[in-house]
């Protein structure tokens, strides 16, 4: 059924993708998100200020698709006045963040190996930047427009003025774009633990979802947010810092610690 002829919510059979679709939630930036009834496909669905957004992150599925790295695949695309529409196939399994911590170590060597099979995609293959500078100007953006999410700050920084923040990561630029240069790799962009997806049967890796700013990175970019969303399953600080040395150990590389605080930092600033 097309149903495009009437105004309607935003859906994806507004824009014109047959079948029958429930609701999952609202995602960032107005976006929509849909299961198939028979749950084998999602469906994104933004207004049309934000299509080139989704449009990027479409290309960034399909380019990923066939590289040794599991993830959603592209499926269908539709746009129209109305806004734009990605279909996506469904990657089966869990989402890490709903492991037991239990789970999550048993998991956790296996998500190590996932992450390095992404990062050692060859770098000069990848048609997308996620750079540095890129991030710091959308951090500039998004803080001159006051939208910074408090709740994506750690809680020692909510009540700190985000252009005060963001001076503080500026500081830094020039130091980390040298270190970037050296040391760039394919990132997912948003690797925390909502977006690795697992088999709950067999704690395998089935694929990386929300794929929307994977790019030529620091690899500290990716592995600041996944040690740090982490840590929230972890029951204590000893074990988050057994996991850490256990997770660099399987990687194959030990994170610079002072790299992992300044994409910690940056990162909130990125969202709004």
């Amino acid at each position: 059924m097309d149903d495009r002829s009437g105004p309607g919510p935003l859906s994806p059979n507004r824009l014109g993708v047959e079948g029958a679709w429930l609701p999952v939630t609202s995602g960032e930036s107005g976006a929509l998100v849909f299961r198939s009834a028979d749950a084998t496909r999602y469906a994104k669905c933004v207004p049309g200020a934000d299509a080139g957004e989704l449009a990027a992150e479409r290309d960034r599925t399909a380019w990923l698709d066939g590289r040794g790295v599991s993830g959603p695949g592209v499926l269908g695309w539709a746009e129209d006045e109305a806004g734009a529409c990605l279909v996506t196939g469904a990657v089966p399994g869990v989402p890490a963040d709903r492991l037991s911590p239990e789970d999550l170590s048993a998991a956790w060597e296996r998500i190590a190996d996932a992450v390095r099979r992404l990062h050692e995609v060859p770098v000069r293959s990848c048609p997308f930047d996620r750079d540095l500078d890129a991030m710091v100007d959308r951090a500039r953006d998004v803080v001159a427009r006051g939208a910074v999410n408090p709740e994506f700050l750690p809680d020692e920084q909510q009540r700190t003025p985000p252009a005060d923040l963001l001076a503080a990561v500026t500081r830094e630029v020039s130091l980390r774009r040298a270190q970037e240069a050296a040391d760039r790799v394919v990132c997912h962009g948003d690797l925390c633990l909502p977006n690795i997806v697992l088999d709950p049967r067999t704690l395998d890796v089935s694929g990386f979802i929300d794929l929307g700013r994977l790019g030529r990175a620091d690899r500290h970019a990716d592995l600041a947010l996944l040690l740090a969303n982490a840590r929230e399953t972890w029951p204590d600080e000893a074990r988050a810092r057994a996991a850490d040395a256990a997770f660099a150990d399987r990687y194959g590389t030990a994170p610079d610690g002072d790299r992992l605080r300044f994409y910690l930092a940056l990162d909130p600033l990125t969202w709004g």
